[in-house]
């Protein structure tokens, strides 16, 4: 469900990845929602539960009027985990983002596994700062400042490489609801946890833009050191760096999040994701030793190797991988992975286009017949 009602208000939230894997909160910056998670998300999807939400007062959830606190977004995500069921997670946060899930594992130490705080401080600018910025917002409205702030978001590389993409991320702000940026603002306005930030007790990693004037990295740096934490610079980054560097934020965050984690590990979690749990487990009960280190070789060689890398997202992977079991021609693996559409996200449309363009570039005989396996596979299907 898209919308979840807690005991404070309604959240916009969006859960993908494996469902049965460690749960993963995102929680977003000020002026933005959880779309600034996209592209890290789909890195990760494979190996967790994946929830992204959209702070109240912002994106689609509810923004109430009046000034907002730190415990008031710290009870939002206390409700919307109570409403989906999760006792223990991960929190990933970036800006204001960060400053909950720090005030939130200082509030809630038992419900915190691993805590990664990206481009924030126990105290992000000042009392006369955020004052300053609610006088702006309600002189001028935040889509004349939109611009300007958004400056503060990306390195400068970035509005030359990435022109559209940051003229949309503007928009966003523009369109951030009047009264839920304002109400974050008094939140930040009056958070300062710099008295008590020495009390997490969570594993954590502070990672910040190179380029990140809000945030700076000296100052990431040193609470880093002042927590004992992990720190990473993000080069070609500046305050959004899951934005303008998904994968080096989605790398460092699976080494962070999966310490120890074998490729063999992975691998598995990774094939049950895709094919199945009832598939994989049915397949590891009928390994004999004929075939037994076969079946850890895929695991940790194929499922543990490409599949795990990030980068492409498991759907991507999927459409490759249904492209080459079409092409080769592998009949028997392509109706393994029609009938593992269901896992990923693959839809009988992508199927369809998948085929024609191998029609093209390898020939009408395979795709006629990948056409009736997959017709054959999504017959059973109910």
């Amino acid at each position: 469900m898209p919308f979840v009602p807690t005991s404070t208000l309604t959240l916009h939230v969006q859960r993908s990845g494996a469902a049965a894997a460690p749960p993963l909160v995102f929680l977003n910056p000020l002026g933005s929602d959880l779309r600034v998670w996209d592209d890290v998300a789909g890195h990760l999807a494979a190996g967790f539960q994946i929830i992204r939400y959209d702070l109240r007062g912002q994106g689609l959830s509810d923004a109430p009027d009046g000034e907002y606190t730190l415990a008031d977004h710290v009870a939002d995500l206390a409700g919307l985990l109570d409403v989906l069921g999760l006792g223990t997670v991960s929190l990933a946060g970036c800006s204001l983002g960060g400053l909950v899930a720090q005030a939130f594992a200082l509030t809630h130490p038992e419900r915190v596994g691993r805590l990664a705080l990206l481009d924030t401080l126990p105290r992000i600018g000042s009392v006369a700062s955020w004052t300053e910025r609610k006088a702006q917002v309600q002189e001028h409205g935040l889509a004349a400042l939109a611009p300007e702030l958004t400056r503060r978001w990306f390195a400068p590389g970035y509005f030359a490489t990435h022109a559209e993409d940051a003229h949309g991320y503007t928009t966003l702000l523009a369109r951030t609801p009047p009264t839920g940026y304002l109400g974050s603002c008094a939140a930040l306005r009056d958070a300062d946890l710099t008295d008590r930030i020495t009390a997490l007790t969570a594993p954590t990693l502070l990672l910040c833009g190179e380029e990140d004037v809000s945030t700076p990295p000296d100052a990431c740096r040193a609470l880093a050191h002042q927590l004992g934490a992990e720190f990473g610079l993000i080069a070609g980054a500046a305050h959004l760096p899951m934005v303008e560097q998904p994968q080096a934020v989605a790398e460092r965050l699976l080494t962070f999040l999966q310490p120890g984690q074998s490729r063999l590990e992975r691998g598995m979690a990774v094939r049950r994701q895709v094919l199945g749990a009832a598939h994989v487990d049915r397949a590891t009960a009928q390994a004999t030793d004929l075939d037994r280190d076969f079946q850890q070789f895929i695991t940790e060689y194929a499922w543990g190797g490409p599949w795990s890398r990030g980068h492409l997202d498991t759907r991507t992977r999927h459409l490759l991988t249904l492209a080459i079991l079409t092409a080769l021609p592998r009949e028997h693996e392509l109706e393994l992975h029609v009938r593992a559409t269901l896992n990923t996200g693959v839809t009988p449309d992508d199927l369809r286009e998948v085929f024609m363009h191998v029609a093209v570039y390898a020939g009408v005989p395979v795709a006629n017949r990948a056409f009736a396996i997959a017709k054959a596979v999504l017959r059973e299907e109910p």
